[in-house]
């Protein structure tokens, strides 16, 4: 017995009376049990129901949603018929899909033509139903709204009725449904399908037609057949552009996964002096592409654009862009196309659900496991066909059988007193069985003649001649195989469209560097202990006069810079926050500043150590731990290629921070320990390490119980004074410090 029929029955067996008093004795009670027990049985049964029923399609390009909309219309004879309300249409798919009518009409309005977000949409649309590519454009209420199929939904359901799929009862069982329908072409890519399940997505964007067909027809002549020479790339319902970039396509077309890069479509009115945008990208809307020009043009980032407007209307997307006087509208598109959605990345992740489970394929998996599905179709349809014409030969057997002698069946007919007695007479008299004594018992009196027994017999040879070649058919993979071409080919001829998506290559991107408009000149930042920083102009601060600070705060840092200086504020949690000076407004001495843990936002709890300004990223940054250990890291180390606000392993928090600092060049450096010892040494001593929390190396050896407490770093002149505590190597242990002046009296750098 198979683990599954253990399960079912265990679930359906009937608990004897010892069972149910136990269970009853015990209801109420806490019994504990593993949280990954727990998660099996319960929250693992939700993420299948989610994924094999709700969010990812299956190999016919459907999920279950569209499926079950899709057969009620065919059903509703809306193949052939006129246009209904869509509220009617939704009313009778609540009898397969009982998850509310708002539901079941959202996805009826993204598989209508008026929608555009399909390829080849499946429903004929009449009234507003939206538009993919408008975020605020809604569609109308079901109400007002009319729909049908369209013709090539005559593909999908082709032969349906010949058993060419499985059927099941719906969640009443009333009725049934198909568990697939029998797509005579591989719609699972000729239209884009996105789903999010729990913890696994799915997105397979749109091919074209003509190309997908030509491609299956060619993988089962040659399986070893390269599909870019037959299937160029996507092709998206909104056109555009996309990058033909033939490592990423193949990468995709085997695994499944990789990224396609999109950029709209334009063209220039000289007249007007102004831009048209006519097709985007499909991952955005017109809305977002406007609301981030804006956005720039405010920033000051873009200032060649006068005015943008949405033009969109009922003969399609438009978004007219104002220029200045003087704009190159090519090189301006080419900087839109870096900052703004005008050029975006469709993620494919091809997770389609084959015989219940979800897996990733690429589009030659896809294309194959199609092939196996729908030579599936075709044998259930001609195992169909070869019964039907077997029963009729059956039938038509006997009527040779009463050509012999018409008037003796007649006679037995005539001679037989009861009619349930017909007959089992018949089948006596002439030696057939019963169904086929029941077609005989049937036939009109007017056919009893020679003329048309004769024509049913021509009949019969015709027949015998099908079924052998249905056989032969049948049982034949190379015959099957020449039928889905035949049908490919049929289908690619009537409803293959040209492709709407171009392309673009990699020499068609055009580098342009964004212009830095930050406005520069010298100031001053101070930052005090308590990590509030102000940035003051030279005219200011000649007219300042003591700086505000809270009670107890000080001045720890005072930095000659200008407003395009790139700023580094280290914090006590082993992180380094990155801005720039031109971020921050320009202070007088009197005001407080700005507070940085809170400007940066940093982590709760979080509290500010140091402050680095920079613009070339040269020197290096000097870590002083409580252990007697030093760190030299190159500043380079904390640059980065992106934006990015936050670092984090800035420094090591293996050992307590004493003190950290930047120095430009090598320099002297003073240690403290808590048992009174001092060190001087040149930081050439120390190697500088790439990696920002490396630990360092031993600069002070401490005695027992005792720490570093203090680090300086001293000029030269001071260093010479105290040159008996100076070290030529290090880790060295160091002298009493008796006769070193207090600190903040020495020379200081």
């Amino acid at each position: 017995m198979s683990r599954k029929k253990k399960e079912s029955d265990s679930k359906n067996r009937i608990a004897s009376p010892e069972e149910a008093n136990a269970y009853i004795a015990g209801a109420g009670q806490v019994v504990e049990e593993p949280i990954t027990l727990t998660l099996e049985k319960n929250y693992m049964p939700y993420a299948m129901s989610v994924i094999v029923s709700r969010a990812f399609p299956e190999i016919d390009g459907f999920k279950p949603s569209h499926r079950k909309l899709l057969y009620t219309m065919y059903k509703m004879g809306l193949l052939t018929g006129n246009l209904t309300k869509s509220a009617n249409i939704v009313g009778q798919t609540m009898k397969l899909n009982p998850h509310g009518d708002g539901a079941i009409y959202e996805t009826m309005v993204r598989l209508a033509r008026g929608n555009e977000s399909l390829l080849h949409p499946y429903i004929l649309s009449k009234g507003n139903f939206g538009k993919a590519y408008s975020r605020d454009m809604a569609y109308a209420a079901s109400r007002y709204t009319e729909a049908k199929l369209e013709p090539i939904c005559a593909e999908l359901f082709k032969d349906i009725d010949k058993n060419t799929v499985a059927f099941v009862p719906n969640y009443d069982n009333t009725m049934t449904e198909p568990t697939l329908l029998p797509a005579s072409y591989p719609s699972i890519l000729v239209n884009s399908n996105v789903g999010i399940g729990v913890s696994m997505a799915s997105a397979v964007c749109s091919f074209n037609l003509s190309e997908v067909c030509e491609t299956a027809v060619a993988l089962m002549r040659n399986p070893e057949h390269n599909a870019l020479e037959t299937l160029k790339g996507p092709d998206f319902p909104g056109g555009a552009y996309a990058l033909y970039d033939e490592e990423e396509l193949e990468k995709i077309y085997r695994t499944g996964k990789g990224s396609i890069k999109l950029r709209a479509k334009y063209q220039y009115d000289k007249k007007a002096n102004c831009l048209e945008i006519t097709e985007i990208p499909a991952t955005t809307t017109v809305e977002a592409i406007i609301e981030k020009i804006i956005a720039l043009v405010k920033a000051g980032k873009i200032r060649e654009i006068q005015y943008i407007r949405d033009e969109t209307d009922k003969t399609g997307l438009t978004i007219g862009i104002d220029l200045k006087r003087g704009v190159d509208p090519d090189k301006l598109m080419q900087k839109l196309y870096k900052l703004t959605p005008l050029q975006d990345s469709y993620s494919c992740n091809f997770n389609i659900l084959v015989h219940g489970y979800p897996k990733v394929m690429g589009v030659y998996d896809i294309l194959r496991e199609w092939t196996d599905f729908r030579i599936g179709c075709v044998k259930r349809r001609i195992a169909f066909d070869l019964d039907k014409k077997q029963n009729k030969l059956h039938l038509l057997k006997a009527l040779g059988k009463i050509l012999l002698d018409i008037d003796k069946a007649i006679k037995i007919i005539r001679e037989t007193e009861e009619e349930n007695e017909v007959v089992p007479n018949l089948m006596i008299g002439f030696g057939i069985d019963e169904t086929q004594a029941e077609y005989i018992a049937e036939i009109k009196l007017r056919h009893l003649n020679r003329e048309y027994i004769m024509k049913r017999l021509d009949e019969t040879e015709a027949l015998e001649k099908e079924i052998a070649e249905l056989s032969d058919t049948l049982g034949s993979d190379r015959k099957i195989k020449s039928i889905i071409i035949a049908e490919l080919k049929e289908v690619s001829k009537k409803y293959g469209q040209p492709r709407r998506t171009q392309f673009f290559y990699k020499n068609d991107i055009e580098e342009v560097e964004t212009e830095d408009d930050t406005p520069d000149y010298p100031c001053t930042l101070f930052i005090s202990q308590s990590g509030y920083f102000k940035k003051i102009t030279p005219q200011s601060l000649r007219m300042s006069g003591e700086h505000k600070l809270k009670e107890g705060d000080f001045i720890i840092q005072e930095i000659e810079a200008s407003n395009k200086t790139e700023l580094l504020f280290f914090s006590d949690k082993c992180q380094v926050y990155k801005s720039k000076a031109s971020a921050f407004d320009n202070t007088k001495a009197s005001d407080l500043g700005d507070y940085i843990p809170a400007k940066l936002s940093f982590d709760e709890g979080e509290s500010f150590r140091y402050m680095v300004s920079t613009t070339d990223y040269e020197g290096y940054m000097l870590f002083v731990f409580e252990n007697g250990k030093a760190a030299k890291v190159p500043l380079k180390a904390y640059e980065t290629k992106t934006n990015r606000k936050k670092l984090s392993n800035a420094y090591s928090g293996k050992s307590k921070l004493i003190s950290a600092f930047f120095i430009k060049e090598n320099a002297e450096v003073m240690l403290r320990s808590t048992n009174g010892r001092a060190i001087i040494f040149n930081t050439a001593l120390l190697l500088p390490k790439s990696s920002r929390d490396t630990i360092g190396v031993q600069a002070m050896t401490l005695k027992a119980k005792s720490t570093l407490e203090k680090a300086f770093i001293i000029s030269d002149e001071t260093a010479e004074q105290l040159s008996k505590y100076r070290s030529r190597s290090i880790p060295a242990a160091g002298s009493f410090a008796k006769d070193i002046p207090d600190p903040d009296q020495m020379s200081m750098l």
